[in-house]
């Protein structure tokens, strides 16, 4: 779950290693999109691979990739023998730069990704280059810019989305959208809390590992409001 620029990323990757220690948050997001990814699959912007060994401890086809090279070398190492690769979902030449992956998969998923892109069509255009037709584009991004805070801004979030902008970005893209949902309600408060009110510029340890442990509870929430709201947008769009 990384992208952006392609040098060493200590802000992202302080976030990502308090989150690889959250295993029931990673595997409640994993269970969340699975049933929307089939088949060959790409992950863009594995990062350090939190989901990325959901997928794979699952038997999942998957290639993994992130346009960092830190988070290339660590994939590589941590995953020896699977196929990692070095993605810029917005590069000039996209067609050139990656002949191979074009119509290569029947699934691309990114997860807290394309709010790191100044250009989230082109990259979403890209993602629908990708798969084959009828394949699926996968996309997890944070929720309501009225929730944009110090977190988002040291995190390099150009922008925050709601089920209607993030369709119409989708849309866009040249993507049939075919689901949508929000994700993870109770953790508004908090993003709120911890960006917004005290200001902070990190996710604090002690009060994600709370958090996780409380996981169960958080999943019966969101199936009371009817994942209708969340920290997160979900949406699933078809290549025509």
């Amino acid at each position: 779950m990384s992208e952006g620029g392609a040098g060493h990323d200590p802000v992202g990757e302080a976030a990502l290693e308090t989150i690889s220690e959250l295993g029931r948050f990673n595997r409640w997001m994993y269970e969340t999109i699975k049933p929307h990814c089939t088949g060959r699959m790409l992950e863009v912007g594995s990062g350090i691979g939190n989901l990325s060994r959901c997928f794979l401890d699952d038997g999942c086809d998957l290639v993994l990739s992130d346009l960092r090279a830190p988070y290339v070398r660590r994939l590589q190492e941590d995953f020896p023998g699977r196929a990692v690769v070095s993605i810029d979902l917005v590069h000039p030449r996209f067609g050139e730069a990656y002949p191979q992956q074009l119509a290569a998969f029947d699934t691309v998923f990114a997860l807290n990704v394309v709010e790191h892109i100044a250009d989230d069509v082109r990259a979403l255009e890209n993602c629908r280059r990708l798969v084959r037709p009828g394949g699926a584009v996968v996309i997890l991004v944070p929720a309501y810019e009225w929730l944009h805070n110090r977190l988002d801004v040291h995190l390099g979030h150009y922008r925050r989305y709601t089920r209607r902008t993030l369709v119409e970005a989708l849309e866009r893209a040249g993507l049939e959208v075919t689901h949508t949902q929000y994700f993870n309600a109770v953790a508004t408060a908090g993003w709120a809390l911890t960006g917004g009110l005290l200001a902070r510029e990190e996710i604090p340890h002690v009060e994600a590992s709370l958090f996780d442990r409380l996981v169960p509870v958080w999943r019966l929430l969101d199936r009371a409001v009817g994942e209708r709201f969340g920290l997160s947008v979900i949406a699933v769009g078809r290549a025509r």
